[in-house]
C-alpha cells in the first residue's frame, strides 16, 4: 500500500504552485490547446532597405532583428511553437500556390540554430546584397495573394493549433495606391482570413512623412476586444520600440482556467486567472539513448513485493499512520476527502487597501479579468466593480477554489486601472491582482530581542545616505545572469559561434558610482555609530579567559529514561518525540542496535512488543 500522506502536501501543493499554460475550460478543468503559431510576413520592396539616417538601422534590418529575437527566444521558452517568414515584394517566388513575387523563406516549423543563421545571411550590407541577388526586389506584388500563402501555410499544418498569428512588417501606408483591384483582395482575404480564426497584426516601421493607417491598412488589421485603432498610429522608428510591440502581441493571453464568481445568491459572472509572473527556470535535462540520442521514454510499473505480478491502480491502497494504527482508505475514499467545494470565487465582503500588508505575501500573485465564454454580460459588471473598488479605494476579500480536490484560500482582490505608454502600448491591464492571504498557520512569532536605539543624529546621517542611494526599480530592467549565461553558452553551441556572447551582470552594485555620490558621509556615519578605536574591518578580538568563557557554557543534560516510561511512549505512540541521543542511549540500556532515527524507533518497538 502506497502512503497517501497529506493532500496540502507534494504533489496537490505542486499542482497548485505550476502554472498551467494549456488552455482551461470552465469549473477549473483543463485541457491541451495546441501550439502557438507565428508567420512574419516582410514587405521586401526596396523602400524597405533604405534608412533615412545613417547611424540608424534600415526598416529590414530593424525586421530582421526583431524576428532573430523572436526566433532565439521561442528556442529558449517554447521550442514546440511554430514560427514561419515570408516575403512579398520580392523579384523571385517560392510558394505552394506559385504566386508571383512571394517568397516563403520558411515554412511553419519549430524553430532552430539552422532557421537563425538563415536570418543572418541578411544582416548588414551585405546581407541586403545578398538578399538583391538570391530573392530580388519588386513593387508589382498583391498582399492579398501574400495572405492567400499565409493562409495555406496554417492549412498544412497537421497539428493542433491554439493561436494562428500573422505579424505584418511594412513601411507602406498605402501598397495598392491606384489599383482597386488589388486593395479590394486584399481586404476580402483579410476577412477570410478573419473569420478563420487568423489574426492579422501590423508593425508598421518609420517612412518619411509619417505612416497614415486610415489609407488602407484600418480595414486590414485584427484589433483585439482590448484594443483600440490608437496602437498602431504610432510606426516604429527604433528597435526597441518594434520589440515591445512584437512582445505585447507575440503571446496570446491564456487563462490559467475559467471560473465562476458569485457575488451573492443570485449574481454571478465568468472570469478568467492569468498568470502575469512566473519564476524562470533552465530548461530540464533530457535523457538520450547513448547509441542513437534518441530521447528516451521513462515508465513507472508497480509490483507486488509478494508475488511479482504487476499492480493495477485498483489494486492498490493508500494509508497513512496515525500514532501507532494505520489507516488504510480507498482512493475514491481519498479523493472524497480531498473535495471541498466547487471551483470558483465566492465574495466575502471588502477592506480598505490599507489594511492589505507587504508581509501577507506568501506566493507570486494571479490576475483576474472577465471572461464572457460562460456567462454572456461578465464584462460589464466584472467592469462595474472594478470601478467602484478603484473609486473607494477598497479590495475584495474571497473564498479561492483553483481547482478540484484543491484547498480553499482566501485572498484580496486588488483593483488595477490601465496605463498605456507613449507608443499606446499597454503597460498594464485593468483587472484585480488575486493577492493569496495567509492563514494564521502561516503566520510565525518571533522574539525579537531587545534592540539598541539609534539616537537622531545617526538616523538623520542614515536617511541621507538612503536619499543619496535612492533609484527607481524596474523588474524588466534585470535579467537574471545565471539563466542568461546559462543560454548565451546553448546559442554558442547551436550557431557555432567561437565563444559566446559576454553577459553583463546587472544584479552586481557599482561600487564606484555609489562611493561618487556618497563622498564623505559614509565616514561620518562611522564615527558617529562606532566607538574611535574600533575598525569594522578588523577581525575581532577573542575574550580573554578561556576558563570563565567555557564555564559560561551551558553542560548538556543527560536525560536517561526508566523502562517504565519507555513502555508507556511506546504505547501512546509518542516514541517519535524523543531525541535521537536519548533514543541511542535507550537502545543501549537492551542491547538493541540502530544508527537512524526510524531504525531506533523501530527496534525499541519491536523490543516491547516481545517483553
Amino acid at each position: 500500500m502506497t502512503d497517501w500522506g497529506s493532500y496540502y502536501g507534494s504533489r496537490f501543493e505542486e499542482d497548485e504552485e505550476q502554472d498551467q499554460e494549456g488552455g482551461g475550460e470552465a469549473e477549473g478543468e483543463f485541457k491541451y490547446a495546441g501550439r502557438d503559431s507565428i508567420i512574419f510576413l516582410i514587405d521586401a520592396s526596396k523602400a524597405m532597405f533604405e534608412s533615412t539616417d545613417e547611424e540608424e538601422l534600415s526598416p529590414f534590418d530593424m525586421t530582421i532583428a526583431c524576428v532573430r529575437n523572436v526566433y532565439t527566444s521561442k528556442i529558449i521558452s517554447s521550442d514546440r511553437d511554430l514560427l514561419a517568414v515570408v516575403f512579398f515584394g520580392t523579384g523571385k517566388h517560392k510558394n505552394s500556390v506559385d504566386f508571383k513575387h512571394v517568397y516563403v523563406l520558411h515554412d511553419l516549423n519549430t524553430p532552430g540554430a539552422k532557421r537563425v543563421l538563415e536570418l543572418d545571411t541578411f544582416k548588414g550590407e551585405r546581407g541586403h546584397e545578398c538578399f538583391r541577388k538570391t530573392i530580388g526586389h519588386s513593387l508589382d506584388f498583391s498582399l492579398g495573394e501574400a495572405l492567400w500563402v499565409c493562409s495555406n501555410l496554417f492549412s498544412d499544418v497537421k497539428l493542433k493549433l491554439s493561436h494562428k498569428r500573422i505579424m505584418l512588417f511594412t513601411n507602406e501606408d498605402d501598397p495598392h495606391a491606384g489599383d482597386n483591384t488589388k486593395a479590394r483582395m486584399a481586404r476580402t482575404k483579410a476577412d477570410d482570413l478573419r473569420d478563420t480564426g487568423i489574426i492579422l497584426d501590423l508593425m508598421n516601421l518609420k517612412k518619411p512623412g509619417g505612416f497614415d493607417v486610415s489609407l488602407f491598412f484600418r480595414d486590414i488589421i485584427t484589433l483585439g476586444s482590448d484594443e483600440d485603432i490608437e496602437f498602431h498610429t504610432e510606426a516604429s522608428g527604433k528597435l526597441d520600440d518594434l520589440l515591445r510591440k512584437v512582445r505585447a502581441k507575440e503571446h496570446k493571453k491564456r487563462t490559467l482556467t475559467r471560473l465562476k464568481f458569485k457575488m451573492g445568491e443570485s449574481v454571478t459572472f465568468s472570469v478568467g486567472v492569468y498568470t502575469l509572473v512566473r519564476s524562470a527556470t533552465k530548461p530540464f535535462p533530457v535523457k538520450l539513448y547513448r547509441e542513437t540520442n534518441e530521447q528516451i521514454k521513462t515508465k513507472t510499473r508497480w509490483f507486488s513485493p509478494e508475488t511479482g505480478s504487476l499492480l493495477l491502480p485498483s489494486d492498490m491502497k493508500k494509508t497513512q499512520t496515525y500514532g501507532s494504527r494505520q489507516i488504510v482508505m480507498e482512493n475514491e475514499e481519498v479523493e472524497e476527502v480531498k473535495r471541498f467545494e466547487d471551483p470558483g470565487f465566492v465574495l466575502i465582503g471588502f477592506k480598505p487597501l490599507s489594511m492589505l500588508k507587504l508581509h501577507h505575501h506568501i506566493r507570486p500573485a494571479q490576475f483576474l479579468y472577465p471572461e464572457e465564454s460562460i456567462i454572456s454580460g461578465s464584462t460589464t459588471l466584472f467592469s462595474a466593480l472594478l470601478t467602484k473598488c478603484l473609486e473607494k479605494r477598497v479590495m475584495a476579500v474571497c473564498r479561492y477554489t483553483a481547482r478540484r480536490n484543491v484547498a480553499p484560500r482566501f485572498v484580496a482582490l486588488l483593483p488595477q486601472d490601465e496605463e498605456l505608454d507613449e507608443q499606446k502600448v499597454q503597460i498594464a491591464p485593468h483587472g484585480f491582482h488575486v493577492i493569496f492571504l495567509p492563514y494564521a498557520d502561516d503566520i510565525r512569532k518571533l522574539d525579537y530581542p531587545e534592540k539598541v536605539q539609534a539616537n537622531q543624529d545617526q538616523i538623520d546621517k542614515m536617511k541621507e545616505i538612503i536619499n543619496k542611494l535612492k533609484f527607481k526599480y524596474r523588474s524588466e530592467s534585470f535579467e537574471n545572469p545565471s539563466l542568461q549565461q546559462h543560454f548565451r553558452n546553448l546559442e554558442a553551441l547551436a550557431l557555432d559561434m567561437m565563444e559566446p556572447e559576454n553577459v553583463e551582470d546587472l544584479t552586481m552594485p557599482k561600487v564606484d558610482m555609489i562611493d561618487r555620490r556618497l563622498g564623505s558621509i559614509v565616514e561620518e556615519f562611522k564615527e558617529l555609530v562606532y566607538p574611535p578605536d574600533y575598525n569594522p574591518e578588523g577581525s575581532a578580538k577573542r575574550k580573554q579567559g578561556g576558563s570563565d568563557a567555557s564555564a559560561g557554557k551551558k553542560p548538556k543534560m543527560e536525560v536517561s529514561l526508566s523502562k517504565e516510561d519507555l513502555r508507556n511512549y511506546v504505547n501512546n505512540g509518542t516514541l517519535g518525540k524523543l531525541t535521537v541521543p536519548v533514543l541511542k542511549d535507550a537502545c543501549k540500556q537492551f542491547g538493541l542496535r540502530g544508527s537512524k532515527k526510524q531504525e531506533l524507533l523501530d527496534a525499541l518497538t519491536d523490543y516491547f512488543k516481545k517483553h
